[in-house]
């Protein structure tokens, strides 16, 4: 397991976060981003918020980058990955960003109540949710690479 970096560059933050943001680039002018990404999320303008959750990959999507698709592991049945695109369809209506959750391997039916259950929440709440797991699926991407 690695250590958190003291530096990461603009480049190996967009690795981690699954695209180069102006979130990422704030973050790439700090000491220790990924510590501190947490408290810069409390900082961060909304539009920021949504660019950043907007480069990353929905859960169930067929376009994902290889370390995407390896954490989001085989595809599951029918009816869940029907169910994954309508729950991710009203989950963008409603909030108007991507939900994103730090899937953690496991399979895609263990993310299904834990999206309903999201869907429950009011827009600040998944804001800020949203970004917690954009920076925890960063941190562990950084850590078990």
């Amino acid at each position: 397991m690695r250590q958190l970096p003291r530096k990461l560059t603009a480049d190996e933050l967009a690795e981690l976060f699954e695209g180069r943001t102006r979130f990422v680039e704030r973050l790439s002018e700090l000491e220790d981003p990924l510590g501190v990404a947490p408290d810069v999320v409390r900082e961060v303008p909304e539009d920021e918020m949504l660019e950043a959750l907007s480069a990353h990959p929905a859960i169930g999507a067929k376009k994902l980058s290889e370390r995407s698709a390896r954490e989001q592991g085989l595809d599951d049945d029918a009816a869940t990955e029907s169910a994954l695109a309508e729950l991710n369809r009203a989950y963008e209506e409603k909030f108007g960003f991507r939900f994103v959750v730090f899937v953690n391997r496991r399979p895609k039916a263990a993310i299904l109540p834990i999206l309903r259950e999201r869907l429950e929440r009011t827009r600040a709440e998944e804001l800020e949710t949203g970004l917690g797991e954009l920076v925890a699926i960063a941190r562990d991407r950084w850590l078990n690479q």
